[in-house]
């Protein structure tokens, strides 16, 4: 073999080395990142009103949604993971209040991040999450949205602006309400 041929093989070792690392770090912590919090408190987190990072995320059912097309709506983009306590516990919850919604401009988008497929897929048949939901496969979509726990919940105004942020389980009349007040009005569900 010729010199350079060992000098890429050298070259290439450590890089190789490091990429068995990380998946067997990623494999032990079952795809939980290392430092990636759990956001088991409820609690707003102040954000500036910025135009939301556009995205589009490949559906598990099929298909893509594309946050820029949904404009004129207001939206509830959810990080989550099957793997998180928090998650489960407002799964129901979220499902249940997306639901009371139907026929108004409202839509929650569910972003899927260090999960197994078909973990995932199995949350959201047990919970009967019907809105649409997408795994974050590479984190760059929570990466633009500077996600640093589970759940977490940005809100996006009716003009495609982050108006609220949220971490931790949400209840079903806060979720009303954040969802009443944006849409201008205040609903009979929100009583509830």
């Amino acid at each position: 073999m010729s010199k350079r041929g060992w000098i890429l093989i050298g070259s290439a070792l450590p890089v190789l080395a490091l990429f068995a690392l990380l998946a067997w770090a990623s494999a032990q912590s079952r795809g939980n990142p290392g430092g990636f919090g759990v956001n088991a408190e409820f609690g707003q987190v102040e954000v500036s009103s910025d135009q939301a990072a556009d995205f589009s995320l490949q559906l598990m059912t099929g298909g893509t949604v594309t946050l820029s097309e949904l404009r004129g709506k207001v939206v509830m983009v959810d990080f989550w993971s099957s793997w998180c306590p928090p998650c489960r516990r407002e799964a129901r919850t979220l499902a249940e209040v997306y639901l009371e919604y139907e026929g108004q401009p409202v839509e929650f988008v569910g972003v899927d991040i260090w999960d197994e497929p078909r973990a995932a897929q199995k949350h959201i048949d047990r919970y009967g999450v019907t809105y649409p939901n997408g795994i974050d496969a590479n984190g760059i979509i929570a990466i633009d949205y500077g996600v640093t726990g589970l759940p977490e919940k940005f809100f996006i105004s009716l003009d495609g602006r982050i108006v609220k942020k949220f971490v931790g389980p949400m209840s079903p009349s806060k979720l009303r309400d954040i969802l009443n007040e944006m849409l201008g009005e205040r609903s009979p569900l929100s009583s509830r």
